[in-house]
């Protein structure tokens, strides 16, 4: 008898430890349960309602009407052409981001909240260089979209575009992150484009990038070869980006970048090896402006830049970009390597205009 009561107590005190252990289980990983429709244990159905829920009550339609000019109808009068676009509301003053091609050239520009408020904004100032303008909506406290970091962004991440394709209101599109610091694409100065194969038509332009917590991570801009027939490759300028320019553009109404006068290119691994130097570092200087403050400072057409302010440079835009982002009247170190030695220049640094060369 007593080694049965013996066995009885183990049992319900095992009974009694299984039952707390699962009670613990099933309060901190409710998840484990199986699904109520019929689901197995730890299946659950993918959403990213609530990234949406955050990003998309930010995001605008933008309607555009322009006056084409020597294209009108027979009387020779202008023709107006409507277009779409999106906007993204970054702060609750009412300051909304757009790509600047939706709203260039425009008579009448026109903004649709999410909640279905419409104003015509003002333009506070635009960026041609990076395709961004900035405007502004008196409509009271805006729900501002949360700024994420675009420089965490991994290849795989899951990102949404938020826009207005087609007229389509609120309309919301998934896809992973296919690549960052996109550049060499020529469709604007300073490229630093993230890649995703998120779908992009006309009318996202101008729309939230968003990542799965609904933060901006870019701004939704173009499409490869549009018409081509390529799908799934589209791209978005980094939020990183965008908030330097949007507080240039608030300061001083444009973007204040530096300038030297050069005109660079790219230098071949077969170049690079016939010189002598490093194949992974330098670029030749295919132009250099004889206006410019390069040419003051000495650089010639044919010099090969090493290192600017000790950086090694591999691309002609790192170079573009390490000038830019100086101030007129500072000092840019230029190491270069002409007649087989290498040489430093000092040049002084102007503002650069709007579309003009390095």
């Amino acid at each position: 008898m007593a080694n049965l009561k013996s066995i009885l107590i183990f049992l319900l005190q095992s009974i009694v430890v299984g039952l707390a252990v699962a009670f613990l289980v099933v309060l901190l990983r409710p998840e484990l349960l199986p699904a109520i429709n019929g689901g197995t244990a730890g299946q659950q159905t993918a959403s990213y309602a609530n990234a949406v829920d955050i990003g998309a009550p930010s995001v605008a339609n933008v309607y555009t009407r322009k006056l084409q000019r020597g294209g009108g109808d027979a009387d020779g009068r202008a023709q107006v052409t409507t277009g779409i676009g999106s906007a993204v509301i970054i702060d609750r003053e009412g300051y909304l981001v757009t790509n600047y091609h939706v709203i260039a050239g425009a008579a009448e520009i026109r903004v649709q909240l999410a909640d279905g408020r419409i104003a015509n904004p003002e333009r506070v100032g635009h960026d041609v260089e990076t395709d961004l303008a900035l405007l502004k909506v008196n409509l009271g406290d805006l729900p501002a979209i949360p700024l994420g970091r675009s420089g965490d962004l991994r290849v795989g991440d899951v990102v949404l575009a938020i826009g207005n394709p087609f007229g389509l209101t609120k309309t919301v599109t998934q896809g992973i992150v296919s690549a960052t610091g996109r550049g060499f694409l020529r469709l604007m100065t300073f490229e630093n484009y993230i890649q995703t194969d998120a779908a992009i038509n006309e009318g996202n332009s101008g729309g939230a990038l968003i990542n799965v917590r609904g933060e901006l991570v870019g701004i939704n801009t173009a499409v490869l070869a549009e018409g081509t027939g390529t799908e799934g490759i589209s791209f978005a300028i980094p939020v990183d980006l965008v908030r330097g320019v949007v507080e240039e553009i608030r300061l001083h109404g444009r973007v204040i970048r530096g300038y030297i006068g050069l005109r660079p290119a790219e230098l071949t691994r077969a170049e690079a090896l016939a010189q002598g130097i490093d194949p992974e570092v330098g670029i030749i200087l295919e132009e250099v402006f004889s206006t410019g403050p390069a040419w003051a400072a000495g650089l010639r057409p044919g010099d090969i830049v090493l290192q600017i302010d000790g950086q090694p440079i591999r691309s002609s835009q790192q170079a573009l970009l390490l000038v830019a982002r100086k101030e007129p009247g500072d000092e840019a170190r230029v190491v270069v390597w002409r007649d087989g030695s290498r040489q430093e220049f000092v040049v002084t640094v102007t503002e650069r205009l709007e579309r003009s060369a390095q």
